[in-house]
């Protein structure tokens, strides 16, 4: 429901993304969101309270992003979610940014290294879905 509403929210704003994007540094983004202008965000999303205090790998995240992000569902209280983190609030239907986060550039070698695992990953579903939907079946006479 959470991502639903995300998702929406970053087509709207004419932002690429890609779920569940495996990281250089072992870790997994829920979202990895690309902007026109070449910034990388990662939106990490929590659906509780216990969700957001288990999980300690957020702050790793920022090696991979130029913003990060927090998104989560009116259930859970947004003052858990620390100020040096964007805030945005879904209901699955959209979303809206409650707070903006603070930009931590990444270096130019990162950005490259990032824009070509966001490249390849693209394809490489784009590639799995249009096998899917589109099935070879062999003759085997």
């Amino acid at each position: 429901m959470v991502r639903r509403g995300v998702q929406r929210l970053m087509a709207e704003h004419r932002v690429s993304l890609l779920a569940e994007v495996p990281l250089a540094s072992g870790r997994r983004a829920d979202l990895l969101c690309l902007t026109s202008k070449g910034d990388f965000l990662i939106i990490e999303i929590k659906t509780s309270i216990e969700d957001f205090r288990v999980d300690r790998k957020w702050p790793d995240y920022r090696r991979d992003s130029d913003q990060l992000f927090f998104a989560t569902h009116p259930g859970v209280p947004l003052d858990i979610f620390p100020e040096s983190c964007g805030l945005i609030l879904s209901d699955g239907y959209g979303a809206e940014i409650l707070r903006e986060a603070p930009e931590h550039r990444l270096a130019p070698a990162t950005r490259k290294a990032l824009m070509l695992r966001f490249s390849r990953l693209a394809a490489d579903r784009l590639l799995q879905a249009e096998w899917a939907a589109n099935p070879l079946e062999f003759d085997a006479s």
